[in-house]
Parts: structure tokens; sequence; C-alpha cells
């Protein structure tokens, strides 16, 4: 059976704080929670005007406080920036304040600019070092010390317990989905960032070698993917409005927060309204049997097992009204 789960970015509005943003998440994370989705994962990213989540182990800790089923994760990570150790530290104390409920999401992308990247990490190869991470993430999340000969050797990460997270691989790329393979994690793919790209062939290469582990035993994808739904087809395209002026902003250079969709029309190049007819032709934008659709048959040529769905509003009201929507048409057990 198909999971349904949401990806939250605490996304900036125009004319709203970036605090309001990260309470709006929170509160979103506890909705979700009763309209009976699967687990609720939130972003990294650092300097960048659109989206203000940028430390999602903190913003994990107070979902988990106010949270009692919903799996509560980060996707993810960027774990170049960072010593494994100290992730693991920090996740094993979250899976303290919700037992059973963590996942670790990792990726290699800097989650910001090179500029931006670089302060957070002043070794421009860190991300070269990303494979031998992540097996040293595994090993202290589960409890266990790095193996004899590493410098690590014999130091562990606490608070030790019964449960530790799940570790999760994600990526939008080939790279991504061998390492998940080759590790036995379960894998998440930005399909909402590659708009599709490369989507099958990375699926197909992590299920193709895929090498079971302690964690897993078989392959496990999710997908994650924008959506929208409205109670009318209309409803729903004008919301998107904001999306796509955001898109078509964005690929000119100017990235800044989302607009009120009676703001969001301007002087469009031919080119950029040729992009904006692409970007609807293959959104998931509808009313919420419109969008279960969509959502089935990408799930169906995907192969995956999960669909984790990643909603932009110009206000909340709209945006937890898109998830009631879906949860109902997918008919999501309500807590």
């Amino acid at each position: 059976m198909l999971k349904i789960s949401v990806l939250d970015q605490s996304v900036a509005v125009k004319d709203c704080s970036g605090a309001l943003a990260i309470q709006q998440s929170l509160e979103l994370a506890k909705h979700c929670e009763q309209l009976g989705y699967n687990r609720f994962w939130v972003s990294e990213h650092h300097s960048h005007p659109s989206i203000v989540g940028t430390a999602p182990e903190v913003l994990m800790a107070a979902i988990a406080a106010q949270t009692n089923r919903i799996r509560i994760g980060s996707a993810g990570v960027m774990l170049p920036h960072y010593s494994s150790l100290k992730v693991a530290e920090q996740f094993r104390v979250l899976d303290a304040l919700a037992p059973g409920r963590i996942d670790l999401g990792v990726g290699r992308a800097p989650g910001s600019d090179g500029r931006t990247a670089q302060i957070l990490n002043p070794d421009r190869y860190a991300s070269d070092r990303f494979p031998e991470q992540v097996v040293e993430l595994i090993q202290w999340v589960g409890g266990a010390t790095p193996s004899p000969g590493h410098p690590g050797h014999g130091v562990f990460a606490y608070p030790s317990s019964d449960t530790s997270p799940d570790v999760w691989m994600l990526g939008s790329s080939d790279y991504g989905a061998q390492l998940a393979a080759y590790l036995g994690l379960p894998y998440a793919f930005a399909y909402f960032i590659t708009e599709g790209v490369g989507a099958v062939q990375a699926l197909e290469i992590y299920r193709k070698t895929f090498k079971p582990s302690a964690q897993l035993a078989k392959p496990y994808a999710g997908v994650c993917v924008w959506a929208l739904a409205a109670p009318t087809e209309e409803e729903a395209w004008w919301a998107f409005k904001s999306r796509a002026r955001w898109r078509t902003d964005r690929n000119s250079g100017r990235i800044g927060p989302l607009l009120h969709p009676d703001q969001a029309d301007r002087e469009f190049t031919p080119q950029e309204l040729h992009a904006i007819e692409q970007l609807k032709a293959n959104a998931l934008v509808g009313t919420a049997d419109q969008v279960k659709k969509k959502i089935e048959k990408l799930a169906d040529t995907l192969g995956a097992q999960e669909m984790v769905i990643i909603t932009w509003s110009h206000d909340s009201k709209s945006q937890f009204k898109s998830y009631e929507l879906l949860a109902e048409a997918f008919d999501l057990q309500h807590a």
C-alpha cells in the first residue's frame, strides 16, 4: 500500500517574518499527524531568501515535543558541513525524545551557495568524504563504534537507548542512488528538484544494485514531489501562480519570498511563458481527486513505496487545506 508523507521547507512569504514560517511548520506537523500522514520531514538550507529552515534538528525537537505518532525526519542534514559524531549525537537525543520515530535523512548537496558552504565548512573537499561520513554515521547513530583502525574507534554517540534513528539517503542523481543501494539504506529521490529528470534511471539503479543491510532487507524508495490541491481546479491553479512566479524568477537569478497569487503576474518573456506552460503540464495541481490520481500514476511509474508531498502556498490556510483534502482523498487514518 502506498504511504503518503510530508516534507515542509519553512518557505518565506512576502511581508511575513521568517519566525512565522518556522512556527507554521510546527503547526503543520501537528496538523498532519492528526490527518494521518506517515512521516513529517523538514529541510536544511542556508542563506536562502526563500527557505528559512536552517536547523532541522532543532525544529524536529520542537515537533517531537508536540506530537505522539508521526515519524519525524530531516530531508535532510547536509552532512559534509558537519562532524558525523555530532550529527549522530543530535539524532540520538532526538530519538530519546521520540523513541522509534526519528528519520535521519542525509544529503551531499550544500543546501546553499558556494560561499555560504565554505563558511559552514572551510574544507572545499569535504563532500569527497561523504561516503565515509555516512558509514561513520550509521555506526554511531546505531549505537556502535567505528571499526578498529578508525580514529573514532572506541568513541560512542550517546545517549544510549533501545531504539535508534533510521538513516535515509537523499538524492537527485545516480550518485545517491548508488550509495544508498551499496549501504542498504532507504532512498528518497528529490523529484521536485529535477522535475523528474533522472528519476527513472536513479530508482532503477537503486533497486537493481541494492544490498541488504542490518537496517533494511529490501530496497525502499520514497519520491518527494511538489503538489497542491484545492476545493476547485480553478482555485488550485490560482494558488499555483505563486510557485510559477517563484520558479521563473529563480531561473533568472532572482530569489526571494513567495508572492501572493494576485502579485505574481508580471511581464513574462516568451521563453518564460513557455517554461511556465511546461511547468504546469507536469504539475501535480488540481482538485484532491485529480492530484491523487497524478500522484498514484507517478508512484506506479517510478515503483515508489512512498510519496512525500511538498506544498508551497502564499498562506498557511491554503497549505493546510491542501493537506486536508489529500488526506481525505487517500483515505488516511485520522488520529
